[in-house]
């Protein structure tokens, strides 16, 4: 289905939010376009919906498989508008979101499909959860340019670290934490500070009066936390080569950067068990 506006969407689109989970990739540019939507479906998402420009080009049978809408995902502020628009006009669902050349991973996503994750997180009474952004960015930038590479694909094995979150008081927040690491941390001269965090609750369950900010964090601030009081709940990861491909399509960052390669980088596998291992998605309970 193609949609002309986000407005014609929410008349007539109704359908795509009867019921989650539900996902919405907002393409920035045409970059691995295809690869995100593909992954996306496969992880078994009752919807997609995509939003980018009318210029784009999508494989036909892929276009079948996706609710398309015409928006241009600029400036940033636009894509977090949009997504509270659609969290008013479809409460009570779990949704997802994340940009083009990004790719969700979970615990035995494999196997087991993003409903069936969040049937058991729904369980332990969490309406949210948090992901970290691992930074992949391609092997040799003399052949990938952009820094984009999926069949040769690396990223960083150490070097993430998590900080206290505090209240404008100066108070620490409670189970929350500002997370920071991959090329972000490496390269933070070339990144604003704002935008140097890679924790993003992009998995939450959708309510009224619920509002995303341009920080990635919520006004709810459970929907915040890394997990409930009493155990550790899971997180997941969004796999992006969306810092890599800033960084080299920047004029003030590309000629400093010859390559993203340090001695920590290892070849990334597309793979839930090499991220569990590595610390960078948590099962919690789920086994």
């Amino acid at each position: 289905m193609q949609y002309e506006t986000p407005d014609h969407f929410l008349r007539t689109g109704q359908a795509a939010l009867a019921k989650g989970p539900i996902a919405m990739v907002f393409a920035e540019d045409e970059t691995e376009l295809d690869g995100t939507l593909r992954h996306h479906l496969n992880l078994g998402f009752k919807s997609l919906i995509a939003f980018m420009p009318a210029e784009f080009q999508l494989d036909d049978k892929l276009a079948e498989r996706i609710h398309r809408v015409t928006m241009k995902c600029a400036p940033r502020s636009v894509v977090f508008e949009t997504i509270n628009r659609i969290i008013q006009a479809a409460p009570g669902i779990w949704m997802y979101y994340c940009y083009n050349a990004e790719y969700l991973f979970f615990p035995f996503c494999e196997t087991r499909s993003v409903g069936e994750m969040l049937t058991f997180h729904s369980e332990e009474r969490r309406n949210a959860m948090l992901s970290h952004v691992v930074d992949l960015y391609a092997d040799d930038l003399n052949s990938f340019p952009n820094g984009v590479a999926p069949d040769q694909a690396m990223f960083d094995s150490t070097g993430y670290y998590a900080h206290a979150r505090h209240d404008p008081t100066g108070q620490p927040l409670e189970r929350q934490l500002d997370m920071s690491g991959g090329l972000r941390w490496r390269f933070e001269d070339h990144i604003p500070y704002e935008r140097r965090r890679i924790d993003r609750i992009a998995l939450f369950k959708s309510r009224k009066g619920l509002e995303i900010l341009q920080d990635h964090t919520f006004n709810e601030p459970e929907y915040n936390t890394y997990s409930c009081p009493w155990h550790h709940n899971m997180t997941a990861a969004i796999c992006s080569f969306r810092a890599a491909k800033a960084l080299k399509s920047n004029a003030g960052s590309t000629f400093d950067i010859p390559s993203f390669r340090w001695r920590n980088s290892v070849p990334f596998q597309w793979s839930s068990r090499q991220l569990l291992d590595l610390g960078l998605i948590e099962s919690g309970q789920w086994f």
